[in-house]
């Protein structure tokens, strides 16, 4: 596994935490919910396409033998 991976992850949630931070106290809750949940879905959609390429590589591991 890549670090740049963990890397990328956690910009995306320490930007997240601090737009979300800065929408709180500027009374923006229901936006500071969407930015949040925004972050969420960019880090699964990652993790995704990383489960994706795992199964791909033991389905050609499995089909060698």
């Amino acid at each position: 596994m890549d670090v740049g991976i963990i890397l990328k992850i956690a910009a995306i949630g320490l930007i997240t935490a601090i737009v979300n931070q800065l929408l709180k106290k500027a009374d923006k809750d229901e936006i500071a919910t969407l930015t949040t949940l925004a972050g969420l879905i960019i880090v699964l959609l990652m993790l995704i396409d990383m489960v994706s390429q795992l199964f791909g590589t033991l389905s050609g591991l499995f089909t060698m033998f």
